[in-house]
């Protein structure tokens, strides 16, 4: 195995414990989830440009006569970013005592201000950042508020 194979297989077992982290481990951490929202996709041409520069990758390993194995992790490394760019819905996920943003835990006594802006971008201000919450149906705002009000 080359120096290649090993961080290729590196990235891909990175990228599959985050998924697994993602999906299965975060909704079960800090309580049950009270309300999960999903979150509006971004940088998808960013994604296709990896995806395709990982085809342009196993396309030369093939005509350059590589390795079957770099092949393999050329594959599914693209399967996995094809899954967590195209597959996998951000979510954020609200919790007793906080939520999930960005898979980080910001409790709610963090939180200064809470605005929604014209174009239905619901803004939280902590102690030193802002948070942009772009939700993918405009339903889901009502829903945060009510969520919010019931914490307060």
């Amino acid at each position: 195995m080359s120096v290649t194979d090993i961080v290729l297989a590196l990235f891909i077992l990175l990228l599959l414990a985050y998924a697994i982290y993602d999906e299965f481990i975060m909704g079960t951490k800090n309580g049950e989830t009270r309300l999960r929202v999903n979150l509006r996709r971004r940088n998808k041409l960013d994604s296709i440009i990896f995806i395709g520069l990982l085809a342009i990758l196993l396309y030369n390993n093939i005509h350059a006569n590589g390795t079957a194995v770099t092949n393999y992790l050329l594959i599914g490394l693209g399967l996995i970013a094809f899954y967590l760019s195209f597959i996998r819905w951000p979510k954020m996920l609200f919790k007793p005592q906080g939520f999930y943003f960005a898979n980080t835990f910001i409790t709610y006594d963090r939180i200064r201000s809470m605005n929604l802006s014209e174009d239905g971008v619901l803004v939280f201000e902590l102690e030193q950042k802002k948070l942009l919450i772009r939700v993918n149906e405009l339903d889901d705002l009502e829903r945060i508020y009510k969520l919010m009000v019931e914490n307060q």
